[in-house]
């Protein structure tokens, strides 16, 4: 059978956070799914760490796990800390910095 969602175990309670570790001055990545409809990755961004003003292909989940992010989404900046969201729109311009260390899933849907 095909694996749908890799590099997490199957049938086991799993701590996200705790799948990809700081690394210094560096945005850190695992993908769990990369498939033409969906993609997951979890993200782990060092303090003043981020990603420059980009337009994703479709609507993007970002779930922060620790710490706290600054997303810009059309120009307007959301603070956002562990256990809260936004959906960044598709083809929106948006960004994202980190605050203090911080860590996120990141849901991609087409």
């Amino acid at each position: 059978m095909e694996e749908l969602i890799k590099n997490v175990e199957k049938s086991e309670i799993i701590r996200l956070a705790d799948k990809v570790a700081y690394e210094s001055g560096r945005v850190a990545s695992l993908t769990l799914a990369q498939r033409p409809g969906v993609g997951m990755t979890v993200m782990a961004f060092d303090e003043n760490e981020g990603v420059s003003t980009h337009a994703a292909p479709g609507d993007a989940l970002v779930y922060i796990l620790e710490g706290k992010a600054s997303i810009t989404i059309n120009d307007k900046e959301y603070i956002l800390e562990a256990d809260e969201s936004v959906v960044m729109p598709c083809g929106a311009p948006h960004s994202v910095k980190a605050v203090t260390k911080f860590k996120m899933l990141l849901t991609v849907v087409k």
